[in-house]
């Protein structure tokens, strides 16, 4: 009787939708979180190694943000660095703001003990306005960014082998001087920065080497994820959309 009603009350086209509604409703929701929200398995998030590397990044996050959670985009950049720590070659972080997923995976993966250098490139202001659009510029200023080199700075004093690297992307690029690279990080939040490191540093990741992207499924960010794709396309490669709003390259 109360299926019978819901059919005829429902217009036809957002049946799929109550249906989706419903089936979380009725069973166990185990993540909702920046975007995601599931009934699968999310038992990464009891893992203590991960917790422990979570909760040192997310102590870096600036207050102007809240209480927001991403522990699955999170456990993504732990995954694909712990990946990445088993080649050769260096890593690559371009867009790093506080330096919040770096600290994390610095911390999953050990990184101090390993026999490479982590690069950190950002202006650590916000984005360029010589390399931004107009409406890129408009969300950063949405995004409340703020001068944190010098706080950045003090975070990674500790590890030796973490360099940063100040400036907008693509003028700082010939400072990175790595022939080989295991891990790149896109999360820059604008078109033109992306593509250029993209470009720079394609030739130079080796095989099997990661390329995760920040911002690829995100809404708002859809000129990224063409221009991520184009790239993808013309290098005979394809990127892995994941649920989370990532992108993800596996280099043959």
């Amino acid at each position: 009787m109360i299926k019978h009603f819901i059919k005829k009350a429902i217009p036809k086209k957002f049946l799929p939708k109550a249906k989706a509604i419903n089936f979380i409703l009725r069973n166990k929701v185990t993540y909702a979180q920046d975007c995601l929200y599931t009934t699968v398995n999310a038992d990464f998030m009891n893992d203590a190694r991960f917790a422990n590397a979570y909760a040192k990044g997310r102590a870096l996050m600036l207050e102007s943000w809240g209480d927001y959670q991403f522990h699955w985009r999170a456990y993504v950049a732990c995954w694909a660095a712990q990946k990445a720590s088993g080649i050769d070659g260096d890593f690559v972080e371009c867009g790093v703001n506080t330096g919040m997923l770096d600290r994390m995976i610095i911390e999953y993966v050990d990184f101090g003990k390993l026999p490479k250098k982590f690069y950190l490139m950002d202006t650590f202001q916000g984005m360029d306005e010589a390399y931004s659009t107009e409406a890129e510029m408009k969300r950063s200023h949405t995004m409340g960014y703020v001068d944190v080199y010098e706080q950045v700075k003090k975070t990674f004093k500790e590890f030796p082998n973490v360099e940063l690297v100040k400036g907008p992307i693509p003028d700082t690029l010939p400072l990175v001087p790595s022939k080989a690279i295991a891990y790149l990080s896109i999360d820059m939040n604008c078109v033109a920065p992306e593509v250029a490191a993209l470009e720079y540093f394609w030739d130079r990741i080796v095989s099997g080497g990661v390329v995760l992207f920040d911002d690829y499924g995100f809404p708002g960010h859809e000129d990224q994820k063409r221009a991520h794709d184009a790239f993808a396309m013309k290098k005979n490669v394809s990127i892995l959309a994941l649920p989370t709003g990532q992108g993800l390259i596996i280099k043959p």
